[in-house]
């Protein structure tokens, strides 16, 4: 007499062997030390990036915009241009250093 297995189903719902979910928790361990949450200081550090880059872009669009208003205007002025270039080539400089690159 056959009974009937109650095998385990995969994510998309298809039934899965022993060895799929031997194969699939192996997998899933591997994965976990491959790419693990970060935690405690590393978490503090990655958020501390993510903070600095944030305010990084701030200023970029800040400078970007020209005024307080965050609309850019047309300038002629061949110096203010490059002054603003100067400018933005710093910010650019700040996220450089906080990302590491």
């Amino acid at each position: 007499m056959a009974t009937k297995g109650k095998a385990a189903k995969s994510s998309s719902g298809a039934a899965m062997s022993k060895y799929d979910v031997e194969v699939e928790s192996r997998l899933q361990a591997l994965e976990a030390q491959a790419h693990p949450v970060p935690t405690g200081a590393t978490a503090a550090a990655v958020d501390a990036k993510i903070d600095a880059l944030e305010a990084a872009v701030k200023e970029l669009q800040a400078q970007a915009a020209g005024n307080a208003g965050g609309v850019a205007t047309n300038s002629n002025d061949t110096t203010a241009d490059h002054e603003k270039l100067l400018q933005v080539e710093a910010a650019l400089n700040k996220v450089r250093g906080v990302i590491g690159v």
